[in-house]
Formats: C-alpha cells, structure tokens, sequence
C-alpha cells in the first residue's frame, strides 16, 4: 500500500507532462525550423529517441526481432508521427505554432467523424452530434480569422497559409487513422518497445521524405544556428520521450477520455508561449473560434467525462424538484 502511495505523485506530474510539454512542443518545432528543414528535423527528432529507448530496453534484456510487430509499429508510426506530426513541421513555416495547435486541437472531432464502426454507439448520445457541429463552425471562424489576419511574424500569402491549413487537418487524420489501427492491430511487444520501433520506423520515413523533397542537398549542419538545436533537443527528449511516455502510463492506469483532455490544454499553452516567448498574437476572431472548438469537443465527450449511475441521476432530479418547489437554495446531498 506505501508503495503505490509513493506512486501517486506520477500522476499528476504525467499530466503536466502532456499538458504543458506537448503544448510547447509547437513553439519548439518553430524554433527548429529555424535551422533544419521540416522532415530533417522530424527524422532527427524521432530517430534518436527511438534509438535513445531501444538501447535502454536492450539493456534490460527486452528482444525486438518480431517482424510482425516490427511491421505493425512501422504502420502506426508512419501514420501517427510521420504523416501526424512531420506535416506540422511542414505546415509550421506557413504558419504560427499557436494556429498549428488550435487547428489540431480539433483531433477528437475528427477521431468520431473517422471510427465509423461505432458510430451507432457515437451519435446515440446528442450531445456528439452537436459538438461536431459546433466544432467546424469555430474551426471556419478561425480559419477565417487566420486567413484574414495579420498577426504573425510570417509572410505567407493567404493561398499558401490555406494549404498549410488543409495539410494541419490531413495531419490530424492520420494521427487518428494510426491511432485506430494500434487498437485494432496492436502489436504483442511491451507498450514502451512499441513506441521505440514507432519512433524508429518513423524517423527513416521522415528521412526518405526528406531525400525525395531535396532537403539533403541544401542543408548544412553547420549553418545550424543554436536555438533551432535547443528545439530538436526539446523535441527528443522532451516531446518524444518524456511526454509519449507519460501518455502511455497514463493510458494504462486512467480512463482514456480523462488522458485526452491535453487537447484541450495544449493549443492554450501553445497561445501562452508563442505570446511569450515568440511575439505571436491570436485576433479576435481567431480567439473566439478557439473557445468554439474547444466547447464543441467538450461537447463531443460529455458524458463519457460525467458518468452518472441511475441513483444518482434519480438523486439530481430529485433535488432539482426540491429546488424548484422551494424557491430557495437547497443544499444538495452528496452525490
């Protein structure tokens, strides 16, 4: 019993972890991409933190020689990090980190929209299909803002910034289209190897990537300047190992809809720290359709977040009535 009280300090610290570090994992792509091309930068980041875990796996004697597994991590990391998070990079120099994350931060949205194997279980709760609604119509007025605003240190003209836009939102498809192949392929090595051969399979795809779009014939090492190798060292150690990890635990110890309220916290501390530390401001319409997703996600998880058994939604509407019939406050009972 002592020893899972010394254990319950990693709980909020591992939400703090996927709060805040993966909120500021934006600011630091844009720090990277001061000095490495979009999907050098990715490969660099993903390959060295999954060779970072494996070689710390092997010492514990964990074997990674299952092609099987090998080819399904290859699937999931591809999708997930090359295709999820490698397209941020790209989008990244169009666009401000702060627009980046809020325009991910509509990820449930798109998870429902996708697993239509359970949209019978989805939209049988109303409150689903209002949070979808209410979700695109805050990402329109965003977009729109965004669009139309000058609120950033880039000079992207507004054509180029829709495309970057449109490739965010192709990111957050395949970070869910990956997600729901792990669940429904999901490979038999411990969830820590898994990550390591994602991290790995998706770095040497990030490096092809690279190779097909010529970022290998004019980038030099050299020319580096050191705030873009502070990003790429935040993105390793930080946004690839300790935060990846941190939502794995959480995952296996809390329910899953409590683990993704990061997307509600993240694009607010990328907002934070892009004014910050970056200079770079939201307007107010760009603000107001934030809030908007926001409320449409939270809409679209409701009740999966406030379960209630039917006593007590039978104790609820009775102190309601009490309410209602007194005309005065009334202390509720303990639920």
């Amino acid at each position: 019993m002592s020893k899972n009280k010394n254990k319950n300090w990693f709980v909020p610290v591992a939400f703090a972890n996927i709060y805040i570090i993966w909120g500021l994992t934006f600011i630091a792509i844009s720090f990277g991409l001061s000095g490495f091309p979009p999907f050098i930068l990715s490969g660099l980041r993903f390959l060295a933190a999954g060779l970072l875990l494996i070689g710390y796996l092997r010492t514990k004697g964990e074997k990674a020689d299952s092609l099987v597994n090998w080819r399904k991590n290859a699937i999931t990391g591809i999708l997930i990090l090359t295709s999820g998070t490698g397209l941020v990079g790209w989008a990244e120099q169009y666009v401000t980190a702060p627009e980046a994350a809020i325009v991910l931060a509509t990820g449930p949205i798109w998870f429902i929209a996708i697993d239509k194997k359970n949209w019978k279980k989805y939209f049988s709760d109303k409150w689903i299909p209002i949070g979808l609604i209410i979700g695109f119509v805050g990402l329109i007025l965003f977009l729109g803002g965004s669009i139309s605003g000058n609120n950033s240190h880039h000079t992207a003209s507004s054509s180029i910034k829709i495309v970057a836009f449109v490739v965010l939102g192709l990111s957050s498809v395949a970070w869910v289209l990956g997600s729901l192949y792990s669940k429904n392929n999901a490979a038999s090595h411990s969830n820590f190897m898994n990550i390591a051969q994602q991290l790995i399979t998706a770095g040497i795809a990030s490096f092809l990537i690279a190779l097909f779009r010529g970022e290998w014939s004019e980038f030099s090492f050299t020319t580096v300047p050191t705030s873009a190798w502070l990003g790429l060292l935040f993105l390793i150690f930080f946004g690839s190992l300790v935060a990846y990890i941190s939502y794995i635990w959480l995952l296996s110890v809390k329910d899953a809809a409590l683990v993704s309220t990061h997307t509600y916290i993240n694009p607010i501390v990328a907002v934070i720290a892009g004014w910050f530390i970056s200079n770079e401001v939201i307007n107010g319409n760009q603000l107001i359709g934030l809030f908007i997703i926001l409320f449409g996600v939270l809409l679209t998880n409701v009740t999966t977040y406030f379960k209630l058994s039917n006593r007590k939604k039978v104790q609820i509407r009775r102190n309601v009535r009490v309410l209602v019939s007194i005309g005065q406050p009334y202390k509720y009972s303990s639920l």
